[in-house]
C-alpha cells in the first residue's frame, strides 16, 4: 500500500466515511480508487449513489445551475459533491472524474460556508486558476466532502466550464 493510499485509508476512517476494517486499493489501469468492505469494493463515484442509513449522516445540500434552477439536494457524510450532483442529474460535468486534472466541476460556494471547508491546496489553486469566471468563493466540487458542518449548503454553478460541451450535449455520468 502506498504512502498515498495509507493517509486517504487514515484520513477516511477519522471523518468516520469507511469502516475499520475497510481497505483501499487503486487500480493503475482505470485510475480509479477501490473500497472494500465487507459487501465487496465500491467504485469512484458509488458511495454518493447509497442513500444514508441514518438521519444522522444526512447532509442537505442546494444547487443552482447556470439557468438559476434550484435543486434541493440529501447527500450523506462522506459524499464527494461532483458525485452527488451526477447523482441528482446536475448539470456539475466532472470531465477529469475528480482526479483534480481539470476545472469543470467549478462551483461557487455561498459566503456563510467558506470557513467550513478546508483550504483549498495548491493543485485545486492551480485548477481554479483554469476556471472562467472565477470569484473569492470559487472551489471544486470534486474537492468538496460533505461533513455535518456543511448542513444547509448553498452552491451555484457559474455560467460556463472550460471543458464544457458546446453543441448542446449534456455529459452522463460514467
Amino acid at each position: 500500500m502506498t504512502l498515498l493510499q495509507r493517509s486517504l485509508l487514515l484520513w477516511t476512517r477519522v471523518k468516520g466515511i469507511l469502516p475499520s476494517k475497510a481497505l483501499i486499493s487503486f487500480n493503475t489501469a482505470t485510475a480509479r480508487f477501490k473500497f472494500h468492505t465487507r459487501s465487496g469494493p465500491l467504485l469512484s463515484g458509488e458511495y454518493e449513489m447509497q442513500d444514508p442509513k441514518s438521519p444522522d449522516e444526512i447532509v442537505n445540500v442546494t444547487c443552482i445551475d447556470r439557468n438559476g434552477n434550484v435543486t434541493a439536494v440529501r447527500g450523506k457524510v462522506g459524499d464527494n459533491l461532483l458525485y452527488l450532483a451526477h447523482r441528482y442529474a446536475i448539470e456539475m460535468e466532472g470531465a477529469c472524474e475528480a482526479s483534480l486534472a481539470c476545472s469543470t466541476c467549478h462551483v461557487y460556494v455561498k459566503e456563510d460556508y467558506l470557513d467550513q471547508l478546508p483550504e483549498p491546496d495548491e493543485k485545486e489553486d492551480d485548477m481554479l486558476d483554469m476556471a472562467p469566471f472565477l470569484q473569492e468563493n470559487s472551489r471544486l466540487g470534486c474537492q468538496i466532502i460533505l461533513t455535518k458542518d456543511l448542513e444547509g449548503l448553498e452552491v451555484t454553478l457559474p455560467k460556463a466550464t472550460r471543458n464544457f460541451y458546446v453543441d448542446g450535449h449534456v455529459p452522463q455520468p460514467h
